[in-house]
């Protein structure tokens, strides 16, 4: 029977179509409700200030344990998803994350909840780079672009359903205070984990199918060249071969400097509506929403559109995307009606969070469908020292100054380094 369509019959092709559908689906819903353990910290530190005298530099080291154990973990796990299959991992983190956050709703020690967080970042650390791995057994390359970054873009969507569960169960189970946000966002999280198992396939022969065949001959040699490098040096040389690379590396600044944007808007902009428009928290949760939603949107059409012009595409999305996102962000400390101030940071959002797309498009690049999880958790170590950093330098900024321009004007200024990052990457080599 003829072969058509990345190696398949007909009908072999129907069934492999449903099937990476489902896995997309299946992983991306998961990750959509995973941030009910992760974001809720976030969101309930206003009231853990308030509750227990807590400085602002106290709530930014508290808020980044995560940050440097989720990061620090994702250098393991995504090795360790390719090496023992990502369906696994990834379901014994969900239920590992949601076991943390239940026990840290029952205490009042800041020390023993460092702890805890510290714990639930190394397990929430086991989704998203194997979830890069699973993506790219059933997308081929050339459409890892729309997969990851609609994968990516149900992590925006994620920070709008959490910041919706946070503010329901607060009212709703106003007795518990901020306990509420460790405890009942945990249902949806888990009911949803039971949804993932029962939806996704690991792989294609666990459906009866034969790998695909990639239809770019330049991307089959070098997936056949990746696999001969795990073959011949073993199971941890992607590391080396990874970190050979220069552009690699620099593509590892561009995603640190873009999530300390990133957490910098997210970890600080419900208390920014909070103290300066003078709204209470709940409302400061409710206005910041245009933030995620215009996350979760630039996440998903940009590195779809930068599928459209190759590998050769990402770098000119990095640089556009920053330009725009340090404009908008410079400009946002002068909005001071909640109107205005929504439009800036849905634009900022936008932006800023398409190059978080477009770093995942590009690990899929890198490491094929041999490494890809690998190098996602490399990236994603990166992202989260960034994330890390911005925790504490801006909560101490605050406590010192009071003054939220510094914040934002620092955020602006980092963006344009972006910027000049990826034109540096994007520089090609002279023929001699």
């Amino acid at each position: 029977m003829a072969k058509g369509f990345l190696g398949y019959t007909e009908q072999e092709a129907k069934k492999f179509k449903k099937y990476a559908w489902m896995a997309l689906l299946g992983f991306s819903i998961l990750y959509a409700f995973l941030y009910n353990g992760r974001l809720n910290m976030g969101l309930a530190l206003p009231m853990m200030m308030e509750e227990m005298g807590w400085t602002k530099t106290q709530a930014g080291l508290l808020s980044s344990v995560l940050f440097w154990t989720y990061g620090i973990g994702h250098l393991v796990n995504g090795r360790l998803g390719e090496i023992f299959g990502p369906k696994k991992i990834i379901l014994v983190g969900l239920l590992l994350s949601a076991g943390a956050n239940l026990i840290i709703s029952f205490q009042s020690s800041i020390g023993l909840i460092a702890f805890l967080w510290a714990l639930n970042g190394y397990f929430q650390s086991m989704l998203w780079s194997p979830g890069i791995s699973l993506i790219t057994k059933w997308w081929p390359s050339h459409k890892r672009g729309f997969a990851t970054g609609f994968a990516n873009g149900f992590s925006g969507v994620a920070q709008i359903i959490v910041w919706f569960s946070v503010l329901a169960s607060i009212s709703v189970f106003s007795d518990l205070g901020w306990r509420a946000a460790f405890r009942i966002p945990l249902i949806s999280m888990v009911v949803m984990g039971a949804v993932y198992w029962a939806m996704v396939k690991a792989k294609p022969s666990d459906v009866g199918l034969k790998d695909y065949e990639e239809e770019d001959e330049g991307t089959k040699e070098q997936e056949a060249q990746l696999q001969k490098i795990v073959q011949e040096k073993g199971k941890l040389y992607p590391y080396i071969h990874l970190f050979s690379q220069w552009r690699f590396i620099i593509w590892c600044f561009i995603i640190a400097i873009s999530n300390i944007s990133r957490y910098g808007l997210l970890t600080w902009i419900p208390t920014y509506y909070v103290q300066e428009l003078n709204m209470n928290v709940k409302s400061g949760i409710f206005s910041s929403v245009v933030l995620p939603v215009g996350m979760a949107l630039g996440t998903f059409i940009v590195p779809w559109a930068s599928d459209k012009f190759g590998k050769n595409g990402r770098l000119p999305a990095v640089v556009i995307c920053a330009i725009v996102s340090a404009i908008s962000v410079f400009i946002f400390p002068s909005l001071k009606t909640l109107g205005t101030a929504s439009i800036g940071l849905f634009i900022a959002g936008f932006f800023v969070y398409a190059i978080n797309g477009v770093v995942w498009a590009y690990s899929t690049d890198v490491g094929g469908r041999v490494f890809a999880g690998t190098a996602a958790g490399v990236l994603d170590w990166a992202a989260y020292m960034g994330a890390a950093l911005q925790a504490i330098i801006f909560g101490k900024v605050l406590d010192k100054t009071g003054n939220w321009n510094i914040v934002f004007t620092s955020i602006a200024v980092i963006c344009v380094l972006m910027m000049v990052l990826a034109l540096i990457a994007n520089i090609k080599p002279k023929n001699k």
